[in-house]
C-alpha cells in the first residue's frame, strides 16, 4: 500500500543579521602609522621568603653587632682629629676635618683621589705638620710629644720607602732595634711575622727583588713588629692577591680582637663594607659622612652611598670618537 505523501516543507525564515562589531569591520593599514607593540605584562617579583633558621642567624648576626657597637663606643678615644687643615700654596688639601676613632676598632676611611686621605694620615703618623688643629694619640698632642705618641703607633705609608738594598731578615731587624727591642726579641718577632705573613722563605733576599705584595707584607711586618696598639695603614692591599690580602685581614682582625686598633685608607668599598666597624668618607678635604658602616650606607651599599657624595657618576659625553672604530 502506497505512503501517504509527505508535506511540503515550510521555507526556512531569514536570519537577521546582526549589526557588525568593531572586530569584523575591515582593517585597513597604514603604511605610514608606526606598529605598536603589546604592553609587556607587569611581574610582580616574589619575596624571597627566609627559612626559620636564616632568620635565626639573621637575627642572631643583628644582636651581635648591636652588643659590638654597644661595646666599641664605651671604649676610649685613641685617636682624636679636630679641626685639621693643611695647605699647599693655594689648595686647600684638608678642610677642617674632625674625627674621633675608639679602641678596638677597625676603621676605614675612603674618598676618590687627592681627596686629602693620605695627607691626614701623613699628619696623623707626624710625617706632615698641619697648618692649623690637633691630633692625640692615646691622649697625647703628636706635635707636643712626637717621641711618644709615635712610640704607640705602627705605620704603613701610601708610598713605601724602604731600604730595599737590605734582606727581608734585616728589614725587620732594622725596624725592630729602632723602636728599642733587643736581638733576642727581634729574631723571635721576625720569625712570627714572617710566618703569618708567608715571608719565610724569603726573608733572606732581598726587599728590592720582592714582588709589590711581598713589598707590602714586609712593610706592614715592620710596622707590627714592636707591638703599637695602633696601626695607621695608608692603602695596605694595594697591589696585594686576594689570598695574600685575606691573610693581612685575618691577622689584623685578631689584633683588633684584643684590644689594638687600625685605622686605613682603602679604595676597596666591598672590603671596607665587610671588614671594618667605622667609616668616614671624605671629599675635597672634608669628611662629608662618619659613623658605623651601616649608618653611613643606609639601605644601600657603601660604594653606592661613596658615589652619592662624590658627585655621581660622569655620563661619557663627548666621547662619540671613542664609539667610532678606527679603520
Amino acid at each position: 500500500m502506497p505512503s501517504a505523501p509527505r508535506a511540503p516543507r515550510k521555507p526556512a525564515a531569514p536570519r537577521s543579521k546582526a549589526a557588525p562589531s568593531a572586530s569584523d569591520a575591515p582593517i585597513v593599514l597604514d603604511p605610514s602609522a608606526t606598529p605598536v607593540s603589546a604592553p609587556a605584562k607587569k611581574t610582580t617579583p616574589k619575596p624571597v621568603r627566609m627559612t626559620a633558621a636564616q632568620k635565626k642567624a639573621a637575627a642572631l648576626a643583628e644582636a651581635e653587632a648591636a652588643e659590638r657597637a654597644a661595646f666599641r663606643a664605651q671604649q676610649p678615644v685613641v685617636l682624636s682629629i679636630e679641626r685639621l687643615i693643611k695647605k699647599f700654596g693655594s689648595t686647600i688639601a684638608v678642610d677642617g676635618i674632625d674625627l674621633e676613632v675608639r679602641q678596638g676598632s677597625f676603621y676605614g676611611i675612603v674618598g676618590p683621589n687627592g681627596a686629602g686621605k693620605t695627607t691626614t694620615l701623613s699628619m696623623v703618623t707626624g710625617l706632615l705638620r698641619p697648618d692649623s688643629g690637633t691630633i692625640s694619640i692615646n691622649g697625647l698632642d703628636v706635635w707636643a710629644n712626637p717621641a711618644e705618641a709615635k712610640k704607640i703607633i705602627g705605620v704603613l705609608p701610601d708610598r713605601l720607602r724602604l731600604f730595599d738594598r737590605l734582606t727581608g731578615r734585616q728589614m725587620l731587624y732594622y725596624a725592630g732595634t729602632l723602636r728599642g727591642l733587643d736581638n733576642k726579641t727581634v729574631r723571635e718577632r721576625s720569625d712570627d711575622l714572617a710566618a703569618a705573613f708567608g715571608l719565610e722563605d724569603a726573608l733572606g733576599r732581598l726587599v728590592t727583588d720582592y714582588s709589590a705584595g711581598m713589598t707590602k707584607k714586609i712593610a706592614l711586618a715592620a710596622a707590627m713588629i714592636h707591638s703599637p696598639r695602633i696601626l695607621v695603614l695608608d692603602e695596605p692591599f694595594e697591589s696585594v692577591d686576594p689570598v695574600s690580602a685575606a691573610n693581612v685581614i685575618e691577622i689584623l682582625q685578631k689584633y683588633v680582637e684584643t684590644g689594638g686598633t687600625v685605622v686605613l685608607s682603602s679604595h676597596s668599598m666591598d672590603m671596607i663594607q665587610r671588614v671594618c666597624d667605622g667609616v668616614a668618607i671624605i671629599v675635597q678635604g672634608q669628611v662629608l659622612a662618619q659613623g658605623t658602616v651601616d649608618e653611613v650606607r643606609r639601605d644601600g651599599t657603601l660604594e653606592d652611598r661613596f658615589v652619592e657624595l662624590a658627585g655621581g657618576r660622569k655620563a661619557a659625553e663627548g666621547m662619540e670618537w671613542l664609539l667610532n672604530s678606527s679603520n
